[in-house]
């Protein structure tokens, strides 16, 4: 017998164009098609579908060509769920740790103690997965003050891949400078996650100051990093997991993007 199934099957990069007033979790009005009824084959296409359609939402995510978003695609939430928490993800920082050590290798250092790598702090050195693995894996639009609940525990663990990379880098002679968005007020609490997670021995530990507060991370950072240069540092090499640690003014002259499909900071 023939019967009217509902699949939503539409362009997911259309759906991530976010704006104040765009709501992501709205979707287009489906397609209508027919199949089978019993037919295992159709609803393995199905599955399959959605899947290519999540995969291409998150490879647009990354490329930075969805920007601003706020909140993952609701039909694409068992898709980042699985990403975040199955061995793809770990595969993906693995592969980034393993290019940006090539890169630190193959740079010939000055010698005088200026040269530097910067590190974000958050989804970069430190994982918040078990804060988000509470919160849809980014289906909740971000809420500040519950993230902060979740800064204050100091219980971020180490990304294992981060750290080998940052050990390798303090090796080779970089300067190593952590350069974050949390607010000075996390101050304390963030050098005791760190060291607590291994992290050691930066030479700078860089967070917002009260007339940073309302910058976008942009222009934050961008602004940090030119005080860097001011100071005669010479920015080798930046690691983070939103374009808005890595783009901007002063740029390193190598930049490497952990994965991070969960949310979007501008």
């Amino acid at each position: 017998m023939i019967f009217w199934k509902i699949l939503f099957l539409f362009p997911l990069l259309t759906l991530a164009l976010a704006h104040e007033t765009f709501d992501s979790h709205l979707l287009p009005r489906p397609l209508i098609i027919e199949y089978q009824e019993h037919t295992e084959p159709h609803i393995k296409e199905i599955q399959e579908e959605l899947k290519l359609n999540c995969t291409s939402w998150r490879f647009s995510v990354e490329a930075n060509n969805i920007n601003p978003w706020k909140t993952i695609p609701l039909e694409c939430a068992e898709y980042v769920k699985d990403y975040m928490t199955g061995r793809a993800y770990g595969f993906d920082l693995e592969r980034v740790s393993n290019d940006a050590g090539v890169y630190a290798k193959s740079v010939e250092l000055s010698g005088d103690g200026k040269d530097v790598w910067i590190f974000d702090v958050d989804d970069t050195l430190l994982s918040n997965l078990p804060y988000y693995a509470d919160h849809g894996y980014g289906l909740e639009v971000f809420d500040h003050l519950e993230f902060d609940k979740w800064v204050e525990k100091g219980m971020a663990p180490a990304i294992k891949s981060s750290l080998k990379l940052y050990e390798e880098v303090l090796s080779l002679g970089f300067k190593v400078f952590l350069l974050t968005g949390r607010s000075e007020g996390k101050r304390g609490v963030t050098i005791e996650n760190l060291i607590n997670a291994g992290f050691r021995d930066w030479h700078k530990l860089i967070l917002r100051a009260a007339d940073d507060h309302g910058k976008l991370a942009t222009l934050y950072k961008s602004e940090r990093r030119s005080e860097m240069e001011k100071e005669g540092y010479r920015i080798l090499g930046n690691s983070g997991d939103q374009w808005s640690d890595l783009l901007g003014s002063s740029m390193s002259i190598r930049s490497f993007k952990l994965p991070n499909p969960m949310y979007y900071i501008s």
